[in-house]
């Protein structure tokens, strides 16, 4: 395929600053689960969704969904089938990572009882949707095969670049917008490249029933976010109310590709809007410092527009990830 797709630049601007108000280590009610292969904590949260009543929080090492009370803030664990050898987590610790499903990326469609959570597709393994119905009653997961759906981001290289590797997904309007971070490595021509690209809920919905479902990508758009401290910006969650603007995270990770972890150097907040520009902040810690957690997952509180929660994502598996507040000052 021909590569002429257009690249767009996210700046930033004072006029959004976003900090830290409260921290929150996630950690389950009733502790660890040595049946299920269940620990006592959320080790690595990499998407979330908010709805009434819950927080659901996607792992991407961990074949569970974190469900918090908002009330309570009690969590619980919506366990998912077991994975290879019967395992439920799965690490450099144990040595199966390359077995993991990977969830990097979900999506509350609240009009349709569910949450969709994505598989990075980085490797076959991860080429899985996680369906979810009734977040806010008595929840129910199933694991879907998306090979239609991987394929065609992988074949669409304007989008997948070098290595693919999705960490986002927002709806707009009656499409969701997929978010590729460009972290990976070079492969020949082939480049990194952190992109978005829309298609049809419904198309969607059908190829995690119909393997032979046929897919092309919508308004492919590249993007160039910047860095901090000299690290590049690549994204790593988008949420949206339904409509544009569509905001983002992004992590100033040292990554050398989209399977290992590096040292990172800040996370920002921002958005893009319909015509293609972004704009962003460097996340702030409590004391105003700079934040040197790498944020993944993200929602905005609709009701509330100087409040944000994101999660973070300690990259070690003895410790809870954490769920952050933010406060939002829009100048």
């Amino acid at each position: 395929m021909s590569d002429t797709t257009q690249t767009y630049s996210a700046r930033p601007t004072t006029a959004l600053r976003a900090r830290v108000r409260s921290r929150t280590q996630l950690r389950y009610r009733d502790g660890a689960a040595a049946g299920e292969d269940l620990p006592a904590h959320v080790r690595a949260g990499s998407a979330m969704a908010v709805t009434a009543s819950r927080i659901a929080i996607v792992q991407d090492d961990t074949n569970a969904v974190a469900i918090l009370d908002r009330a309570s803030m009690a969590v619980t664990a919506l366990l998912l089938p077991r994975g290879e050898g019967g395992a439920r987590m799965f690490g450099e610790d144990r040595a199966n990572k390359q077995h993991k499903l990977d969830l990097e990326a979900c999506v509350h469609l609240a009009d349709r009882g569910m949450m969709l959570a994505f598989g990075s597709g980085s490797k076959s393994a991860r080429e899985r949707v996680v369906w979810v119905e009734d977040i806010d009653g008595q929840p129910r997961a199933k694991v879907c095969d998306a090979t239609a759906l991987y394929r065609a981001f992988r074949e669409d290289t304007r989008f997948s670049g070098s290595e693919l590797n999705i960490e986002g997904v927002a709806r707009v309007g009656d499409h969701l917008r997929f978010f590729q971070r460009g972290n990976g490595a070079q492969n020949g021509a082939l480049t990194p490249v952190d992109a978005t690209a829309d298609l049809p809920i419904d198309r969607v919905l059908a190829a995690l029933t119909n393997p032979s479902t046929k897919l092309a990508l919508e308004k492919v758009k590249r993007f160039s976010l910047g860095a901090i401290d000299g690290v590049r910006l690549t994204f790593t969650d988008a949420w949206s109310d339904g409509d544009e603007p569509v905001w983002f995270l992004a992590a100033a990770e040292d990554s050398p590709d989209t399977y290992r972890d590096g040292a990172v150097a800040g996370s920002a907040l921002g958005w893009i809007d319909g015509a293609g520009d972004g704009y962003w902040c460097a996340i702030e810690a409590e004391d105003g410092s700079a934040f040197r957690d790498k944020a993944e997952g993200l929602s905005l509180d609709p009701a509330r527009p100087e409040r944000a929660w994101i999660v973070v994502d300690k990259d070690d598996t003895t410790a809870p990830c954490e769920l952050c507040e933010l406060a939002l000052e829009r100048r």
